[in-house]
C-alpha cells in the first residue's frame, strides 16, 4: 500500500507513476478518477505499465547483448543485485536469444554504468527505439499437468516434483510469488488468470481445468512465460 500511495503522490506532483505490476495497477486506478489518467503500455500485453496524465513520460529500451544464453530470472537477479527497485524498470523481454529491458530515465546512468554482467557473463548494452517492440506479443509455452486438485500447493508440488509439505519451505524462503505478492495460503484454489513465479524455476499463468481423468484427477493448463 505504501508503494501505491507514493506513486499516487508522484502522479499528482510529476504527472506519472513508476512501473506498476498488474496488482499495483489495479489498486492505483481504483483510487484515481478514470478521466484523470492514461496508461502507458510498452507493448500490447506488457505486464508492467505506467499511469500518467498529460504528456507521455519518457521510457528507454535497451537490448542486452551477451554471447551466452540468458534466462529471465538471470537478468532480473542482476537488476536486483544492483539494488535497482522493481518499479524503476519495466518488462524483461526475450525473443530468440535477444534480450530487452525497459528503463526509466531516473536510473539510466546508473544502469548503463553498472549493468556489466549477468551471472558470470559479460554483457553489452545498446539503447534502441521503444518502437522496436511496439507490436510484440508475449510468447508462452502451453503445458498440461495432471493434479489431484487445483490447490496452489498441489500444482506447485507437481511442477517441482516434490511433496506438498516441501512447498512450506519454498514459502518460508519467499521463493514463490503469487499474483505479485509472496505466497501465504497453501490451500488457495487456483482461478483462471492467476500468476505465480518460482524463484530460479520460472513464471506461470493458470488457465483452468481442461478435463477430468478416469481416476478423477484434474488435467490443467498452464502457460509458462518464455
Amino acid at each position: 500500500m505504501y508503494t501505491i500511495q507514493k506513486n499516487i503522490t508522484r502522479f499528482y506532483n510529476l504527472g506519472y507513476s513508476y512501473f506498476l505490476d498488474p496488482k499495483e495497477l489495479k489498486s492505483f486506478t481504483s483510487q484515481v478518477k478514470k478521466k484523470d489518467y492514461s496508461i502507458l503500455y510498452s507493448y500490447p500485453d506488457s505486464e508492467k505499465n505506467i499511469v500518467y496524465r498529460g504528456l507521455k513520460p519518457d521510457v528507454f529500451l535497451y537490448e542486452i547483448i551477451c554471447n551466452s544464453p540468458l534466462r529471465h530470472q538471470d537478468i532480473l537477479g542482476a537488476m536486483y543485485s544492483l539494488n535497482i527497485s522493481s518499479d524503476l524498470f519495466g518488462d524483461i523481454v526475450i525473443i530468440k536469444n535477444h534480450y530487452y529491458i525497459y528503463i526509466l530515465p531516473i536510473v539510466q546512468n546508473y544502469f548503463e554504468s553498472n549493468f556489466l554482467k549477468v551471472k558470470n557473463s559479460s554483457v553489452f548494452l545498446k539503447q534502441i527505439p521503444c518502437s522496436t517492440l511496439e507490436n510484440y506479443h508475449r510468447e508462452y509455452e502451453k503445458l498440461e499437468l495432471i493434479c489431484s486438485s487445483c490447490r496452489v500447493d498441489t500444482v506447485l508440488s507437481t511442477i517441482l516434483h516434490t511433496s506438498r509439505s516441501s512447498i512450506k519451505e519454498y514459502i518460508r524462503r519467499k521463493d514463490i510469488l503469487f499474483n505479485y505478492d509472496y505466497l501465504k495460503e497453501m490451500d488457495y484454489k487456483l482461478k483462471d488468470g492467476d500468476v505465480f513465479s518460482i524463484r530460479k524455476i520460472g513464471k506461470y499463468q493458470f488457465h483452468g481445468v481442461l478435463r477430468m481423468t478416469k481416476a478423477n484427477h484434474y488435467v490443467i493448463e498452464l502457460y509458462r512465460y518464455l
